[in-house]
């Protein structure tokens, strides 16, 4: 069978045996997205986003010989980079504190908004780049890199629970930031 008909966990065994050209068809599928990943996370850095990609390949490279049957790759990869990026924002800045007064008084009804798209586009990218790091991270988890809450939880140690509310928290309060675009 063709390395690029195969799964990410079937390369993923054969990279665990030593084949570098399966570990080399994960890199290929995987590598623009991660990097967009750290990109979206620390503020459009390419340079940094490069780095960080390619320090995640490198650990997972040395790691490969412990990647157990059955266990997602995706989870697995994204797990790694979780890591890297929280470990950078701690060394940078530490992360924004959770705080109950971001979250005071917000409503959890959508917005009706009417909005030409290229608004809307860029509206939503200012909100997500403010939205404190602990719902950012997960929203960026979840909505851009599709990964689920089990995953989630998985790669981030926290209970699944904790990960549905803080999401549930992330989508609140970029409703309430797009707010004020509703009727214009």
């Amino acid at each position: 069978m063709r390395l690029s008909a195969q799964t990410d966990e079937q390369l993923m065994r054969r990279a665990a045996r030593g084949n570098d050209r399966a570990f080399e068809e994960l890199y290929n599928r995987h590598a623009r997205r991660l990097q967009g990943f750290f990109s979206r996370r620390l503020g459009d850095d390419a340079d940094l986003a490069a780095d960080l990609m390619h320090d995640t390949f490198l650990r997972l490279y040395a790691a490969r010989a412990t990647y157990r049957e059955g266990q997602s790759f995706r989870a697995w990869l994204y797990t790694i980079a979780y890591n890297l990026c929280k470990n950078h924002l701690r060394n940078q800045l530490a992360f924004v504190p959770e705080s109950a007064t971001v979250l005071d008084g917000l409503s959890v009804e959508p917005p009706d908004l009417n909005l030409d798209a290229a608004i809307l586009r860029d509206a939503l990218r200012d909100v997500l780049k403010r939205l404190p790091e602990p719902y950012a991270m997960l929203f960026s988890l979840h909505y851009e890199e599709e990964l689920t809450v089990p995953q989630i939880a998985a790669i981030t140690t926290l209970p699944e629970g904790t990960v549905k509310s803080r999401l549930h928290k992330a989508m609140t309060i970029i409703k309430q930031s797009l707010k004020q675009y509703e009727n214009n």
